[in-house]
Parts: C-alpha cells; sequence; structure tokens
C-alpha cells in the first residue's frame, strides 16, 4: 500500500487518525487489520417510508456493538437502540468505492408507523480495551402515503454526495483508481459507508467559506481541511454532505413552521412524478451533480406550474445512474473516454452541461450555471470579497420587508457568498444587470443580485504556501468553451458571478439563490437573508400547485 492510499482508521485515545498533506489524496476507510477498532455500517437504500424494513450492513473488529437511531431534526430525537449486537468483521474489496463493499446484512429493523418524515442518524458504537468508537449512517424517511401531502419537499443532493464521498478510496476528484492507483473513478457506488463528516459535524467544524475574509501579506489558508486533517475526517465534509448542508435548513425549516417532505435526487431518478405531490420543490447546498432524468422531472414539474425554490450553487456536471440506483458515472475532464461517445445516446456523455455532446445548458433550468460561477471565498479566490451578495433590484418581491436598498450587501455578516457560485451571462445598462440569453437563460428572468467569482486562485509570492485551486478549472472552461488553452482563452474563463435570479418558466416559476453557503445565513440568524427565505417559501407554498 503507498502513501496516497493510507486510509484514515477511526480516531480514538490509543488511535490517532492518520493523512498526508492536506492537499494529497488521504480517505476514510477500513483498516483491514483486525488489530484496529473499527466500526463501519450502510443501508441498500437512501429513502424509506414507514413500516418498510431497513436492513444494515455493518463491519466492525469489535465482538459486540451498540445501535441508536434518531431523527436529525430542530431537537435530535433518539427513537430506536440496541445493544450488545454481535460485531462481524467483514471482508472490504479492494475496489469497494468503484464497485461496493458487498456486505452481509447485520441488523433489520422494520420502521414504526408512527415516524416522522426527515432525516435520521444511525449512530454504531463499539469499544475494546478501554477504547471507544463511534461512526454514522444516514437515512431519509418521507411522509407515510396515507397521510396529506407536504406543501413542500426537500430534495437533497445525493449526487454530489456520492461525488465527493472518498470512504474507501475513490470518488469524483481523487483516488485509488487506474494503473498507477491514484486516479479519481468515474464510476461510484452508493454500497458503502458514507465518510466521516457527511452524517454529522462537531459544533464549531470550519466552512469552506472562512469566518473572516483573507488578510493581505499573509499565507494562504483552508481552514476546513487543515481542521479534518488534525481530527481525522474526510477533508471533503464542507464539500457535500447532510450535516454541512442539507440539516442546516432542515433545522431551520422546522423551527419556523414549514412543513416539509424529504427525498433525494437519486429518488427524482427513480420516480419521475415524485414532484407533482407537492407545491414547491427546494433544493440547498451544493447540488453540483444531476442526471438528465433528475432534471427531467424538475424541468417537466416547473413548466406544468411547480415551483422552485433552489439557494444552491455549482450546477455543473451531467451524470448517468446505473445498476438499479447502486452506480454513479462521471467522467468530467476526461469525458472523451465516456463509452457513449460516437453512440446515439451521446447527448448523455457525462460531461459539463453546457460542454458537447450534452450541449444542455443549466440556465435552462435553473437560470444559472457553474461555468458562469465558481469559487469565491475559498482561499485567494476573491478572498477579500465581502461574502454577500450587491442588491440591484430592491424592490423584488424577494427582499420585501429586507431593508435592503439598491448596492447594500446582502448576507455579507453570515458569510452566504461562496464557496461555489453559479453565474449567468449579463450585460449592465443604466446600473442594471439584465441576462443576455448567450448561455441559454431566458432573456427575461430578473437578476436580483450578484456577486463576483473566479475560476483562478492568484498567487503573491508569499513564500512557503500552495495555491489549491490554482487554474485547473479555469483550463478547462478554456478547452471546453474556446477548444484550446491560450492566454486569451485563459484570461476570458478566469471570471465569474454568483447571481440571485427569479423568472417564469411554462405555468411554473423559478427562484434561485447560486451560492452553496446559503444556508449559513439561516443558522448564524442572519434576519435579511432570513427574510428573504420565507418570502420565497410563503410565495411558492401558497401560489404553487401539487399536482
Amino acid at each position: 500500500m503507498t502513501l496516497s492510499e493510507t486510509p484514515v482508521p477511526a480516531s480514538t485515545p490509543r488511535t490517532r487518525a492518520k493523512a498526508r498533506h492536506i492537499l494529497d489524496n488521504y480517505f476514510i476507510g477500513p483498516a483491514r487489520d483486525a488489530s484496529v477498532l473499527e466500526i463501519w455500517g450502510y443501508t441498500d437504500r437512501m429513502t424509506y417510508a414507514p413500516g418498510d424494513r431497513l436492513a444494515l450492513r455493518v463491519s466492525t473488529t469489535a465482538e459486540h456493538w451498540d445501535l441508536e437511531i434518531g431523527r436529525d431534526g430542530a431537537r435530535y430525537e433518539p427513537l430506536h437502540s440496541d445493544t450488545g449486537i454481535a460485531g462481524m468483521h467483514q471482508v472490504t474489496p479492494e475496489d469497494c468505492s468503484v464497485a461496493g463493499c458487498g456486505w452481509d446484512v447485520s441488523y433489520e429493523f422494520t420502521i414504526p408507523d408512527d415516524w416522522r418524515e426527515g432525516g435520521y442518524l444511525v449512530s454504531m458504537t463499539a469499544e475494546r480495551d478501554g477504547d471507544q468508537v463511534e461512526e454514522h449512517h444516514l437515512f431519509l424517511l418521507r411522509r407515510a402515503d396515507d397521510k396529506p401531502p407536504a406543501p413542500y419537499v426537500l430534495i437533497c443532493a445525493t449526487g454530489t454526495w456520492l461525488a465527493y464521498n472518498c470512504w474507501g478510496g475513490s470518488n469524483h476528484y481523487e483516488g485509488i483508481t487506474g494503473p498507477d492507483r491514484n486516479a479519481f473513478s468515474p464510476v461510484v457506488s452508493t454500497q458503502r459507508p458514507w465518510t466521516r463528516g457527511f452524517c454529522k459535524l462537531p459544533e464549531g467544524a470550519p466552512r469552506a467559506v472562512p469566518d473572516t475574509p483573507h488578510k493581505p501579506g499573509t499565507m494562504v489558508r483552508y481552514p476546513y481541511m487543515e481542521w479534518a486533517y488534525a481530527y481525522g475526517y474526510s477533508k471533503k465534509y464542507a464539500s457535500a454532505g447532510w450535516a454541512s448542508y442539507e440539516r442546516h435548513f432542515a433545522v431551520w425549516a422546522e423551527e419556523q413552521g414549514f412543513e416539509f417532505d424529504f427525498a433525494t435526487q437519486h429518488d427524482l431518478e427513480a420516480d419521475p412524478e415524485l414532484l407533482k405531490r407537492y407545491k414547491c420543490a427546494v433544493f440547498v447546498g451544493h447540488d453540483e451533480y444531476w442526471s438528465a432524468n433528475m432534471r427531467d422531472a424538475v424541468d417537466r414539474y416547473t413548466a406544468s406550474g411547480g415551483r422552485v425554490a433552489r439557494f444552491g450553487g455549482n450546477f455543473l456536471w451531467q451524470t448517468r445512474i446505473e445498476d438499479e440506483g447502486r452506480t454513479q458515472i462521471c467522467y468530467k475532464y476526461t469525458a472523451e473516454q465516456d463509452p457513449l461517445v460516437g453512440s446515439d445516446q451521446e447527448h448523455l456523455v457525462t460531461t459539463a452541461w453546457e460542454v458537447a455532446p450534452a450541449n444542455r445548458p443549466g440556465a435552462q433550468t435553473f437560470g444559472v450555471n457553474g461555468l458562469k460561477g465558481v469559487y469565491t471565498g475559498l482561499g485567494r479566490c476573491v478572498g477579500q470579497g465581502s461574502g454577500g451578495f450587491t442588491v440591484y433590484r430592491p424592490d423584488h418581491w424577494a427582499l420585501t420587508g429586507t431593508q435592503l436598498g439598491y448596492g447594500d450587501q446582502l448576507g455579507a455578516a453570515s458569510r452566504i457568498f461562496g464557496y461555489e457560485v453559479d453565474g449567468v451571462d449579463y450585460r449592465m445598462e443604466d446600473g442594471l444587470p439584465f441576462a443576455t440569453g448567450a448561455d441559454g437563460a431566458d432573456p427575461a428572468l430578473e437578476i436580483v443580485a450578484m456577486g463576483l467569482a473566479t475560476n483562478i486562485e492568484p498567487t503573491h509570492g508569499v513564500w512557503g504556501e500552495t495555491a489549491y485551486i490554482a487554474d485547473a478549472d479555469a483550463q478547462f472552461k478554456a478547452r471546453a468553451l474556446f477548444g484550446e488553452v491560450t492566454p486569451e482563452t485563459l484570461d476570458r474563463s478566469s471570471r465569474g458571478n454568483g447571481a440571485i435570479v427569479h423568472w417564469h418558466r411554462g405555468e411554473g416559476e423559478v427562484f434561485t439563490a447560486g451560492t452553496c453557503e446559503w444556508v449559513m445565513g439561516l443558522t448564524r440568524r442572519d434576519w435579511q437573508v432570513e427574510q428573504v427565505t420565507c418570502n420565497v417559501l410563503v410565495r411558492f407554498g401558497v401560489s404553487g400547485r401539487a399536482r
């Protein structure tokens, strides 16, 4: 096993987490060593309903383990527990992140009929020789069929969760695949645990966007990766997962009295008509990866009268879901290797939406897209920015009651603008931005507020520092949109923006706040961000139509 293949074992009083430098590929995974105390588990499905049989597949090196399942809402509610469950250390294939773990069922449980919809935390604890380790899994519980439908449904970004899940070695970013076992994998499996930090995080875990702007003259820092390295968490925890994004919104919405059901992007893949039960579909956080079927479901919904509220950023990659939902495929930067290239299904090649042969601009669904973003508040990428959106149309209904005027900052105090944002091609006229339509956006959409983003992380010659983003994304954009990387195309690919937009699509309506960190405005109780969120939900929950 090479250094790049070293997994991070459980962090215990006697076993401190081991990892390489934060910019290298270190991952969470099985130690494959019976002398190391560990426990991991996963479920076959991401979503269940009351009355369903939940099958938990667990591998542990302890003789016995304990289980607790609780609803992770505004108040954590422990609802089921069991102790002294016989432990079993299960063989984990080397390619588990690609093909799945293949573990046997360790524990089965019928979900009671009276459990409420929401996110459910599965806590697994094991002890040995005075050490204790606790790991977590998560499933979503949808509303029982015999209950009236909720006005709203929160669709969790499981496509992005999978893309960033490093458990077992590989994801859509880094990995141990390829001839030299150092490449990212275009194929990832749902049949494995979520990496540490996706389901539960300690209070105070840093965000990808720091609490304060970068200080000029100092070395660039990435506090969330440094924290992950120090405490044995995945360095991807701040990029994806329930704990960093959807949970924050779910807790806030419950506290405000909004009635939500819960589902995943993968549920949209399996049930294309799922959204028609609801007045408003809500997407939050980081929803970078979508299949064509998922996107089709949203497009049909809005065209026929549904309302979509998206408080999320980085709508970028087309994926494919195969093997009855157990496998996700995204070739990304190596899309020329996708087996569908040259076939009659070439439009499903897994590349950026705006790029051939996909040729399906993301702005046609949400009004904005990732290639017009993307980084802000991360490292030196707009590292000294305000952390908020600049308001251009203060009279828009979404800003009612916010006391914001032209040029004011929305969300700067709570740092909502970042770490990846979605932008729109625009022109300025008399101090106001207007969509040009050149990127597929409807020229009639309203740009409510904007901020600046970049695809290149600048360097300023500070001794000892290493840029994390650098210019790799700008080079991809230059090749994809202009056919070659030259100083001119690299410059044209370096600039982006993040936008809040609203428009009527077909019989429906779409509101997008194109930023990953919107949820921080809710968690940090930024009253203006809360007011905008309430304005959108109230309007869409009343006027939206369930079909």
